[in-house]
């Protein structure tokens, strides 16, 4: 299977950089480039990429309004976030909006190829630790204690999965599960994909978001 790949950067030389990237892999294919951000939802919508790596900064419509946009008119294209490492508001509302996760524009060209493939094949691509840290700098954009009730599909999941839910939003792989709870890392995994379901999650991240946002957890 070849992963079909939208590239939305207003750098020219980057998207190029990408490009160059991308087509040296036997199962990778740029399918188009986007200087900002309704350009990429315009070529999102026409050719339906697999995976669009998306900047966060474009001019007129940025990348979190534009990966808004393309999850919710494209939902089985994931969005990869191309940010720098300094963290600021934009990163929570990002993953709100439905991105699968975050690359560092400087990344390593192997961690940006095995990254499109786990996101393309349904996964997140940030480790559970790294997705604990990056909520934990964003304490203040998270619900407190005095609000709302906590979401009613909480009620579907039974009391092991939402065991594996708390566990998941502390930041714990599934390996580290499995040993917390004396589980096997499958049934951890099936325990979770259960969750996802039900609660209507598209991965592990916003698993970390729900459990979050649901006080399940809160930053250390």
């Amino acid at each position: 299977m070849t992963i079909r790949i939208l590239i939305a950067d207003d750098e020219a030389l980057l998207r190029m950089a990408f490009a160059t990237v991308l087509e040296a892999q036997p199962d990778m294919t740029p399918v188009g480039e986007a200087a900002d951000g309704a350009q990429a939802v315009h070529l999102a919508r026409e050719l339906r990429p697999d995976v669009v790596l998306m900047d966060v900064r474009m001019p007129g419509t940025d990348g979190i309004e534009a990966t808004r946009q393309v999850v919710r008119a494209c939902p089985r294209t994931s969005v990869l976030i191309l940010t720098t490492f300094d963290l600021d508001a934009y990163a929570f509302t990002a993953l709100d909006a439905g991105a699968s996760g975050f690359l560092l524009k400087n990344t390593r060209p192997e961690e940006l190829l095995t990254a499109i493939r786990d996101v393309a094949a349904g996964d997140a691509v940030l480790s559970p630790r790294i997705t604990r840290l990056l909520l934990e700098n964003f304490r203040p954009h998270l619900p407190g204690p005095a609000h709302a009730a906590r979401d009613e599909r909480l009620r579907r999941l039974t009391p092991r999965e939402h065991e594996v839910l708390v566990q998941v939003g502390r930041g714990l792989s599934n390996t580290e599960i499995a040993a917390a709870l004396h589980l096997a890392e499958a049934t951890v995994k099936s325990h979770l994909g259960r969750v996802l379901h039900k609660l209507g999650l598209r991965d592990r991240i916003h698993a970390v978001i729900f459990a979050y946002e649901n006080r399940l957890v809160r930053p250390a």
